[in-house]
């Protein structure tokens, strides 16, 4: 079923504010999406942020419609799309302590087989929360390492989560040295076979690699007894050899892959799975960048990739359009980017592209894709609207393009009736009747 809803700002956290929300955010404030999760009794769960930083107005600033703020609100929609909750978190303005939810770079949301909401953030942080929002249940995390400071290894888990249909774990885990940087960058791949809880860290068994050989490791980056390949802990040399960019070594003869980064993986079933490796990003412009979607089995053998993409004309980095979506119970990948809409088979082969030159899909240049759904629907964030669009994908992937121009046009009728509904200003949506909660 095509459902449209909002990403609601907390009415208690407009008014403490008093946000302006007829303000450009060339003022100084804004509303951003992160990612949005779909479990399967049909709830969704979205992840976004709002901030004000203006310039010239100190940490000290006492009054609140002026004082710089930051937080994230995650919010529960029931499958009808009605708001059932909202959770405010990660305050800037505190010294971390002000929340249960661990705060982090590059925040995703997955629906653990229990329901459990987790949250992930780099470096390794994971936070599990009740699926109704109300509490916290556990918090796994780590001190981001850094040179010549004192290193605490903590209770990390991992930097992203996403659950194949056994129930698997398929992981991202941050090191150190990563390129010669120093700090954590995401840099394995991994799969945990048993179940995260509040009481009980699984096995994260090693599969594949980026930097083959992070730099400057000592017995301190030993850190994670969790995360294993053969048996010992990941670090040093002990890690998945031959690792991604020693595999796609030779294929670019301008950049080669150092500095490359590592996307975050979706499973396309229980024992394959898409990484993205994305080469290094320029300030002066990077369409025409290599990337590569490798298909890699659970024992790390990259079997493939998905193909059927040019560098130039389907380039991701316009616009940074980074993420893929998956369906693991049918074996389908997606990907979303200012140039168009691709869907792939199991064995890697395009089965459709929907071009955004075209007047139809136009309008998919303004969309975000975040998920699949359990069901297979795919989950698109308009960026300027704050909306949620989700879009029921056909059995055959050759009939999509029909289904999303539905989509798209009953997006269009959803989103008049939701204006009529909610009166939004400037596209922010504001809800005063679901329960708010603050972790």
């Amino acid at each position: 079923m095509i459902q449209t809803f909002p990403l609601a700002l907390p009415g208690p956290l407009v008014d403490t504010h008093r946000i302006d929300l007829t303000a450009l955010y060339s003022k100084g404030w804004g509303v951003q999406a992160y990612d949005v999760a779909a479990a399967p009794n049909g709830d969704v769960y979205a992840l976004y942020g709002v901030y004000r930083h203006t310039y010239g107005v100190g940490d000290d600033e006492q009054d609140p419609a002026t004082a710089n703020f930051g937080y994230r609100i995650i919010t529960r929609y029931s499958a009808d799309g009605e708001v059932l909750a909202s959770a405010v978190c990660c305050p800037s303005d505190g010294d971390g302590s002000d929340s249960a939810v661990v705060n982090g770079g590059d925040m995703t949301l997955c629906v653990l087989p229990d329901g459990t909401l987790s949250v992930s953030a780099v470096p390794d942080a994971t936070t599990l929360i009740a699926p109704d929002l109300s509490r916290v249940l556990a918090a796994y995390s780590s001190e981001d390492r850094r040179p010549f400071e004192k290193y605490a290894p903590g209770e990390a888990f991992a930097s992203s989560i996403s659950v194949t249909p056994s129930g698997r774990l398929l992981c991202v885990t941050t090191e150190y040295g990563v390129w010669k940087y120093g700090n954590m960058l995401t840099n394995v791949v991994g799969l945990a076979d048993e179940a995260l809880t509040p009481t009980t860290k699984p096995v994260i068994e090693a599969i594949a690699s980026l930097d083959p050989t992070p730099a400057f490791h000592s017995d301190d980056d030993l850190r994670a007894a969790h995360i294993r390949y053969q048996g010992s802990p990941v670090g040093g040399s002990c890690r998945p050899r031959p690792a991604l960019t020693e595999l796609l070594d030779g294929e670019d003869s301008l950049s080669g892959w150092r500095q490359s980064r590592l996307g975050r993986p979706v499973p396309l079933a229980d024992d394959l799975f898409v990484v993205p490796v994305y080469a290094r990003t320029f300030r002066g412009g990077s369409r025409g960048q290599p990337f590569v979607f490798a298909l890699v089995d659970d024992r790390g053998t990259m079997t493939g990739r998905l193909h059927g993409m040019h560098e130039w004309r389907d380039s991701p980095f316009t616009g940074f359009c980074f993420n893929l979506a998956a369906d693991p119970y049918r074996g389908r990948a997606f990907h979303l980017n200012r140039y168009g809409l691709y869907a792939w088979n199991k064995a890697g082969v395009l089965r459709a592209k929907l071009d955004t030159e075209t007047k139809a899909f136009k309008p998919l240049t303004h969309f975000t894709l975040t998920a699949c759904s359990p069901d297979g629907d795919l989950l698109l964030v308009h960026n300027k609207q704050h909306l949620i669009l989700r879009v029921p994908v056909p059995d055959d992937l050759t009939d999509l393009a029909p289904a999303v121009e539905e989509a798209l046009r009953t997006y269009a009728k959803q989103r008049t009736a939701l204006k009529k509904q909610w009166s939004p200003v400037n596209w922010h949506w504001v809800h005063t009747s679901a329960q708010d909660h603050h972790l």
